[in-house]
């Protein structure tokens, strides 16, 4: 029987949203999908719910990234926030609930927490029949992941898994698929070809600077460092939908040939394929991007909590390095774009944590099994 698959994102980030996107795509090329849909769950939520998801934390990125942080180690804590955020989360979802109910999923995926807490109660309280997925967007695993109820995680890596084994998660019910991406970044491409149509100089080492879709981040700063470069390398700059960041690069670059500047763009897997350098914050979809397209990383300004786990993951792994001030990352990169075989060596590492079939992974698992839900019950101090 052709199953009714629900994708439900968040846009808080754009992380969420783009991994669901991926989802999507694979689940409608499957022979057996009546109908998929994906849907924003803030889109059913009041504005004033909706903004504290998604432009509270954007200003939190940008104004205090350490309280951010702070915030981030404190509620991670297994299960000491689920009750009370499931609570709001109720209050404010009353159009979603109806939303789900109407459609009746067979398989419903989450890419955010906020409406994997929705769908689980819905699944205890008998009110909703669904096998429930949880797609977990970062390298490492947050406390506000946890689910009681849920059929089966996706994570990015083993270590993510041995995480939640040992918060009592059962361990075939946990599965290490990577963080699902558009497979268009894992495609090979003749990179002299590739740089010749994007405009760009063939032989030269190719830098590329993101600031993501929102154009966010210390983006000038970055790229008056790169100014100062002896090595001869060229910059690609992509500054989202900041149009007031692009025409200040744009100035700031002005007698400059060797720096590309765009704004959003629908190919980021072409700059990506063409470039030997990402410059950037390490979001757990970016990093799943550069890593299918073996795109070693230089970490700036990564936002404390989340990002700086994936950091270590990165760190760890040999695929990155890290500038901690950005008056030293001219030097670093000087120091790199200098050695070639550790940039080699770097690219090579990639393919450690580089998981770029993790949607079409993802779709196979749950088309091919029918299982119950797992139910994990809340220790006894916390039933009275």
């Amino acid at each position: 029987m052709k199953k009714r698959v629900l994708i439900m994102s968040a846009s808080a980030g754009t992380g969420h949203v783009r991994a669901g996107q991926a989802l999507e795509k694979r689940f409608a090329a499957h022979p057996n999908i009546a109908e998929v849909l994906h849907e924003d769950a803030l889109k059913f939520t009041n504005k004033l719910f909706s903004d504290f998801y998604s432009k509270f934390y954007a200003t939190l990125v940008e104004s205090a990234p350490n309280f951010l942080g702070w915030w981030y180690k404190q509620s991670d804590e297994p299960w000491k926030t689920d009750s009370m955020r499931l609570a709001l989360d109720r209050l404010n979802t009353g159009p979603l609930v109806k939303f789900i109910d109407d459609f009746q999923p067979d398989i419903t995926v989450c890419t955010h927490f906020m409406p994997a807490g929705i769908i689980s109660h819905l699944i205890t309280e008998k009110k909703l029949s669904t096998h429930l997925s949880i797609v977990v967007t970062d390298f490492d695993f947050h406390a506000m992941w946890l689910s009681r109820v849920f059929h089966r995680y996706f994570v990015a890596l083993p270590e993510t898994r041995a995480h939640l084994e040992l918060l009592g998660l059962p361990k075939d019910r946990i599965t290490v698929s990577g963080i699902p991406i558009d497979t268009e970044f894992s495609t090979t491409y003749d990179r002299t070809a590739l740089r010749t149509e994007l405009g760009l100089q063939a032989d030269r080492p190719t830098l590329l600077i993101s600031a993501g879709a929102l154009g966010k981040g210390p983006t000038e700063e970055i790229v008056q460092g790169l100014l100062t470069l002896q090595h001869p390398a060229q910059t690609i700059v992509i500054c989202g939908k900041n149009e007031e960041l692009k025409t200040k690069i744009e100035a700031l670059t002005a007698e400059h040939p060797n720096f590309a500047i765009l704004g959003y763009t629908d190919r980021m897997h072409h700059w990506m394929a063409a470039a030997d350098l990402f410059i950037g914050k390490p979001g757990g979809l970016t990093t799943s991007e550069a890593l299918a397209a073996r795109l070693p990383m230089v970490i700036v300004s990564p936002i404390p909590g989340q990002e700086e786990r994936n950091s270590d993951h990165l760190l760890e792994e040999g695929i990155a390095i890290k500038a901690n001030d950005l008056i030293t990352l001219p030097f670093k990169i000087e120091q790199l774009l200098g050695n070639p075989s550790r940039l080699a060596a770097m690219r090579e590492n990639t393919a450690r944590l580089s998981h770029p079939h993790a949607a079409e992974t993802i779709v196979q698992k749950l088309m091919g099994e029918d299982i119950e839900a797992v139910v994990i019950e809340p220790p006894e101090e916390d039933k009275t």
